[in-house]
């Protein structure tokens, strides 16, 4: 397995392989990567502007194809051409650098369309938000079939990602089908938390997701002995650290071990691995809302698992990419080793045999889906069969 590489840089590609991942039409993808192959000769900073204007016209043309189909009463073809409207736009958005032009439009313009797919299409989606101490931590809440009381798992985002892009991981789906309840969230330092409220990064998880847990457990719907908790690039950090330290969680997982995400900046100004998105370090700074390089350092010093592990006392999965370009497949040994008092653990490196060996599974999300999904199932009460 290897990743589509139609542009000369990792970070570009990235994007293409996370649309392609996400529901995106092979077809609509070259037509809006061909016109902009040149522009990324320059560098992955370069050109996202560019990038941004091809990727949000074909936005606007599936909505424009979507007003049609609802005019004529096709609510469901309608919604279909949404979804990939918004994740055309969500895409774009996230190429751009903080406070570039347009991009705060084009991300409330994806929201919206979002928002109008998941009316028109009836999914199985319902968007709530968490009371934090300060703020809400915005979400989306899929649920499991029937009356329950169900298992559910938090899901969180990484350091670019949004709750919208965990939906489109299909996760929820497969938990879904094993019987199992989902929220994704956009925790503080990512997705609206960040953007419309300026919510920075809390290096300490267990914060945030206490408060998740705590919102579930007022839901009538929800089996408040069975939540677990997982986490997708960096929410490969932020997933472990929350299960050390609220033990109401009863499981967890990641897709990617982002072990010691601090040590990780000492090697990107190195210059050591892939970025994961362009304007990096100004990214970095906005999301943690510093205002330099040395209040960004300091205030990501916290961000390191080693000894805090060992308080983990729950069902916990590693999986990593064996090929990850971002995150270095030792930081799964390390968390691995680390998890000496979870009753249960299993790590899984994915290898060229199946595919999903880059960073997140991002040339092949299915194998990650399907183990995690079965692990939560397992450990939680779900159905695997």
């Amino acid at each position: 397995m290897a990743l589509y590489e139609p542009f000369p840089n990792y970070i570009w590609n990235l994007s293409v392989a996370i649309a392609m991942e996400s529901g995106g039409q092979i077809g609509e993808i070259v037509d809006m990567c061909q016109p902009i192959l040149d522009a990324a000769k320059d560098g992955a900073d370069a050109g996202t502007p560019l990038f941004m204007k091809q990727w949000a016209a074909m936005g606007e043309k599936l909505i424009a194809l979507a007003e049609e189909d609802e005019a004529k009463g096709r609510a469901f073809s309608a919604s279909d051409k949404l979804e990939r409207a918004s994740l055309y736009l969500f895409n774009a958005e996230r190429m751009q650098g903080h406070g570039a032009p347009g991009r705060a439009e084009t991300y409330a313009r994806a929201r919206a369309t979002f928002d109008k797919s998941t009316a028109l299409g009836k999914l199985n989606r319902e968007r709530i938000e968490v009371s934090l101490e300060q703020g809400t931590m915005p979400a989306l809440y899929t649920r499991a079939p029937g009356e329950g009381p169900h298992p559910v798992v938090v899901y969180c985002n990484g350091l670019d990602s949004c709750k919208e892009l965990l939906f489109w991981s299909r996760l929820p789906e497969a938990l879904v089908r094993r019987g199992i309840s989902t929220l994704c969230v956009d925790q503080p330092g990512s997705g609206e938390a960040l953007r419309l409220q300026g919510l920075p990064v809390d290096p300490h998880s267990e914060h945030w997701a206490s408060k998740a847990v705590d919102w579930l457990e007022a839901q009538p719907d929800v089996d408040p002995k069975r939540i677990g908790m997982t986490g997708i690039s960096l929410g490969g950090h932020f997933a472990p650290r929350a299960v050390a330290y609220e033990p109401r969680f009863a499981s967890g997982a990641v897709w990617g071990a982002n072990h010691n995400w601090r040590e990780v900046q000492d090697k990107r100004l190195n210059r050591e691995g892939e970025n994961p998105v362009p304007h990096y370090w100004a990214h970095v700074m906005w999301a943690f809302g510093a205002s330099d390089m040395d209040d960004f350092l300091t205030r990501s010093a916290d961000m390191n698992l080693n000894g805090h592990m060992d308080r983990i006392k729950v069902p916990f999965l590693v999986t990593h990419g064996a090929n990850d370009r971002q995150i270095s497949v030792g930081y799964a040994h390390d968390l691995y080793d680390q998890l000496v008092n979870a009753p249960r653990r299993e790590k899984v490196i994915f290898t060229s045999r199946e595919g999903g060996v880059e960073h997140v599974g991002a040339d092949n999300m299915a194998y990650g889906r399907d183990l995690i999904a079965d692990w939560l199932a397992e450990t939680l009460g779900g159905d695997v069969a």
